[in-house]
């Protein structure tokens, strides 16, 4: 059964969000501190979820954000009372995947985990293999080649530049922040210095965007980060 794990201090909406998850088949496991919410998410088999309230007991939510990020890629939606805009750019710098502000209504946090549960299990039951080729309206990238078209023009990429679109096509309509797109594609140590992203990002643009003054593939989220848009 797919896991949500709730990290929230507040005990009446957790079991609210709990019961109203758990009708739709969701097995919901809850926290009411970072620590304790850690630890559940180090422990869980099947996780596809996470909701996470920034302002927790023992840990800042952002702190709880960071260290998730560093081993995993399960979608975390914040759940705050934060309403200014700062907090939210934060968050979602952090490696948030979605902001919802207390209070919300309930059918809304459960089309809201609908589709960021689809999204993640659509890429996660797909084998390696299936990754081989992606498809996204005209553009069609082959990994096991290292190709990719666009109307079935062949287009020139560097090892790199393809390395950028596939991890950024292959992860289509989520944001990345500069750190995680270095540290995938990379893979190695975020040295703080962003023009090299910059540079690779504006020289993939000239080759795929039909105008890269105003790209439709891989648009830029103000404040944040990176994300492939086209076919969503």
């Amino acid at each position: 059964m797919r896991e949500i794990i709730i990290i929230d201090d507040d005990i009446a909406l957790c079991n609210l969000i709990k019961k109203c998850l758990s009708t739709d088949g969701y097995s919901v496991d809850i926290a009411n501190n970072g620590l304790d919410g850690y630890k559940k998410i180090r422990s869980s088999n099947n996780l596809c979820l996470i909701l996470l309230d920034i302002m927790l007991p023992d840990f800042d939510g952002f702190q709880v954000l960071e260290m998730i990020r560093e081993e995993y890629t399960v979608p975390v939606l914040m759940l705050t009372a934060k309403s200014d805009d700062d907090s939210k750019i934060y968050g979602l710098k952090q490696g948030a995947d979605d902001y919802l502000t207390k209070p919300f209504n309930i059918n809304e946090l459960k089309a809201r985990v609908e589709a960021m549960v689809r999204r993640f299990t659509d890429f996660n039951q797909k084998s390696i293999d299936q990754f081989k080729e992606i498809i996204i309206e005209d553009m069609r990238i082959d990994k096991e080649n290292r190709t990719v078209k666009i109307n079935d023009n062949k287009i020139e990429l560097t090892s790199k530049e393809f390395d950028l679109l596939y991890f950024l096509a292959s992860n289509k309509g989520r944001i990345f922040t500069k750190k995680q797109i270095y540290t995938n594609v990379w893979e190695e140590d975020y040295l703080f210095d962003d023009s090299n992203i910059m540079s690779f990002i504006s020289k993939l643009r000239k080759k795929i965007e039909p105008n890269p003054e105003e790209p439709t593939y891989i648009l830029t989220v103000r404040g944040v980060g990176y994300r492939f848009s086209k076919g969503e």
